[in-house]
């Protein structure tokens, strides 16, 4: 082979790289912004109903009554790693826009930050099913006091035990935490297979 035969061949290497790695580029920063939005949006959902759980006194009256205090707490713990997950996409989206740049990270870095945040969204979401446990626990216990067959009748000095719309907009709130972190999880195995597929 002549020395052009050679530079040529390995400019067509260096080329075909390069158009993989804007590939890659792209693809982590749409994404790192999909996962980053809609995660933020049903975050915004569960701050609110968090926020008015939490403030109005009728939720700390039926709170004390019926146990929703622990699954609330654990909503709150989900969401918190939510809050970790929001910036590890934020970090998905800077390391597609530095994987056009020439000051590439390695696969073993990028990597790790996805595992990051797919470790995150395993344990947000483990916190989230717990939590809709530990809710829907205390309101079927609540729906069966409103009867007077089943566990309700040995408790005749019990009344009004009716399940609150902020009861219902607790369990809301935990179910877009876990479907928050869901969505994470799945977006986090796309990039992690992507990073890791074969030519």
């Amino acid at each position: 082979m002549l020395w052009w035969q050679v530079w040529f061949i390995a400019l067509l290497i260096e080329m075909a790289d390069q158009r993989d790695f804007k590939l890659l580029s792209l693809g982590m920063r749409r994404i790192g912004w999909i996962r980053f939005w809609i995660q933020t949006i049903l975050g915004v959902v569960v701050v609110g109903v968090l926020v008015i759980s939490n403030a109005s006194s009728l939720a700390k009256e039926a709170e004390s009554r019926m146990g929703l205090g622990p699954g609330l707490s654990v909503t709150t713990l989900s969401f918190i790693l939510l809050l970790f997950s929001l910036w590890q996409s934020w970090l998905i989206v800077k390391t597609g826009r530095a994987l056009d740049s020439e000051a590439r990270p390695s696969r073993g870095e990028t990597s790790r930050l996805i595992k990051r945040g797919l470790i995150a969204d395993l344990l947000g979401l483990v916190f989230a099913v717990i939590g809709y446990q530990a809710l829907a626990g205390a309101l079927f216990i609540q729906a069966s006091m409103q009867t007077r067959s089943g566990f309700s009748s040995g408790m005749r000095g019990l009344q009004d035990y009716s399940i609150t719309p902020l009861e219902t907009l607790s369990v809301l709130s935990n179910t877009q935490v876990l479907f928050a972190h869901f969505f994470g999880l799945i977006l986090s195995l796309w990039l992690l297979q992507r990073i890791f597929r074969k030519n």
